[in-house]
């Protein structure tokens, strides 16, 4: 594999950066892997800011980090386009658009939520989303369980889960766990450090907490610092700390931010904008997406020089792997959890299994069954009364 110095890259403008993530941030519906297919067919083939072999780099620098990929492709390809000042802008420009749509959602959502045509709407929508969770579980699930020893792993995972354990504890515990185990005894020490930590996540859970602007900043910071794989397992993290722990948010209220943040642009990630909100007014909305995003930019800083030895670490791909079979667990759980919520009668069964048709089947854009869902939802309650 070739280092990354020996990859061509070329001094560009801040405008042209800007301009382009911004146009992206507005049109990127449909996911983590339609928005990277979206920044190769814009900086590969049709801007030539960099070749194949450079885009699959930093696709893989990505993966290893926490945090959402595709924002972090961006922010990867402003930086190598247009330096520091492009790393800032570029993700922060593919970010505003869905963060400003968040904040405008979530006001009509806080006013308007209880009213009957609001409700019907969501009614629809709930199942579509629970189908696209469900499409997205099975695709990175063929491509995460690479043999017996993550399997394991991953139905260990969800045991965990299920009893209660933190959900940060259960990703580093397989992280540490496969690379343990593939690595040989040699690489155990790591083990044997990582778990006092470990228990020491285990033991923070706390339950009914006081809101303030600050914890909330923060747990989104420890949410953005240790999240891998699909924004979607996300889900599982806001579960565990915003319903479960602090009591700050319902069940109810989580699936209709994750339904609202689908019909929005960009990364899945600023449902904590949503969230913020809900919980928070303006300031926790701003203070919610900084904290789940800030991660990203430092990590991204720190590790685009480095982006080929972390590509050949065998430790790293170990921990990779372990990771991202227990974070399919964590999606699996919750999925679970807020299907009772979302499945209520022979309507909303029905439009899940549509949904999954034409999302496998057809490969629609998820945005577009979203909109189908809520239309049917808005249908369906005029149909009643």
């Amino acid at each position: 594999m070739r280092e990354t110095s020996d990859h061509p890259t070329t001094s560009g403008s801040l405008l042209e950066v800007a301009q382009l993530f911004l146009k992206l941030g507005c049109i990127a519906f449909g996911g983590p892997a339609a928005h990277i297919a979206l920044m190769r067919e814009e900086v590969v083939r049709r801007r030539r800011w960099i070749d194949e072999q450079h885009f699959l780099d930093l696709l893989g620098a990505s993966n290893l980090i926490p945090g959402p990929s595709s924002t972090e492709m961006a922010i990867h390809l402003g930086y190598v386009r247009a330096g520091w000042r492009g790393l800032i802008v570029a993700g922060a420009l593919f970010i505003l658009p869905a963060m400003l749509i968040g904040m405008a959602l979530a006001w009509v959502y806080q006013r308007f939520g209880s009213l009957p045509e609001a409700t019907a709407i969501l009614y629809g929508v709930k199942p579509v989303i629970l189908a696209v969770v469900l499409q997205a579980l099975w695709t990175l699930g063929r491509t995460a369980v690479k043999d017996w020893l993550l399997a394991a792993i991953g139905l260990g995972a969800l045991g965990l889960y299920l009893l209660g354990v933190n959900e940060i504890a259960i990703l580093v515990l397989a992280g540490v766990v496969v690379a343990g185990l593939r690595l040989g005894a040699g690489r155990r020490e790591s083990l044997a450090l990582l778990l006092p930590n470990v228990s020491l996540l285990v033991a923070g859970a706390q339950a009914g907490v006081d809101f303030s602007l600050w914890r909330l900043f923060l747990i989104f910071l420890k949410i953005g610092s240790v999240l891998y794989g699909s924004g979607y397992v996300l889900l599982a993290f806001l579960r565990a700390d915003l319903v479960e722990h602090t009591r700050w948010l319902t069940d109810q209220q989580l699936l209709d931010a994750v339904a609202v943040g689908q019909f929005t642009p960009g990364p899945l990630f600023t449902t904590a904008t949503f969230v913020g909100y809900l919980v928070g007014s303006w300031p926790g909305a701003i203070l919610a997406t900084l904290g789940i995003f800030l991660p990203s930019f430092i990590l991204v800083a720190i590790t685009n020089p480095w982006i080929p030895r972390l590509r050949s670490s065998a430790w790293a791909s170990a921990v990779l792997d372990g990771v991202n079979v227990a974070s399919l667990a964590l999606m699996a759980a919750v999925t679970a959890q807020l299907g009772r919520a979302a499945l209520i009668d022979a309507l909303t069964i029905g439009l899940l299994v549509a949904t999954g048709v034409l999302l496998i089947r057809f490969k629609i854009n998820s945005a577009w069954l979203v909109l189908a869902g809520g239309v049917i939802g808005l249908l369906a309650a005029s149909l009643r009364g």
